[in-house]
């Protein structure tokens, strides 16, 4: 029965991990990018739509519970004597805390919070120099986001690996 939990929390720890790290890649790569060839008056509505739309269970859950089901997978397998495997669970939730989760709560989200603040401007060289403030700063906080998420990923993989080849 705890090698089922282990087999679980490792899992989904990976899965929510990876996910977040995708998620935050495609915005760095794709939808910022995309934001950045619109008039800024539009890219700022968008954002604003964006960020308050991602704001549901599923992302929040993702985004809280990965490194928490990380150091719980951590804690079993160290309990099923896998040290090097839990020790890699362990690494894998703090990077993922200090480069996902704490850039998220310092700098992400109190911008998202200030440009949903905004009126969109009519004006649009006002509208281009709040979007030239966000953007290029967010996305810069937001790449951050996604390398440590995938450091995470990469680190619970060889956990499981080791978890693997070990058992």
């Amino acid at each position: 029965m705890r090698s089922a939990l282990t087999a679980v929390t490792a899992a989904l720890s990976f899965l929510m991990a990876a996910g977040m790290a995708g998620t935050f890649f495609a915005f760095s790569v794709g939808v910022m990018p995309g934001l950045n060839a619109t008039r800024a008056t539009s890219a700022i509505a968008a954002m604003q739509a964006i960020n308050q739309r991602i704001q549901n269970p599923l992302f929040l859950g993702a985004f809280m519970l990965a490194p928490v089901l990380a150091v719980i997978a951590g804690v079993l397998l160290l309990t099923a004597g896998q040290k090097s495997a839990a020790l890699l669970f362990f690494a894998a939730a703090a990077v993922y805390f200090v480069g996902a989760f704490m850039p998220t709560v310092v700098v992400n989200v109190p911008m998202n919070n200030d440009l949903d603040a905004v009126k969109v401007p009519s004006d649009l060289a006002e509208a281009a120099g709040i979007w030239s403030d966000y953007s290029g700063r967010w996305t810069l906080w937001n790449g951050v986001r996604a390398l440590f998420s995938f450091g995470g990923v990469l680190l619970m993989g060889y956990g499981a690996y080791l978890w693997g080849r070990d058992s």
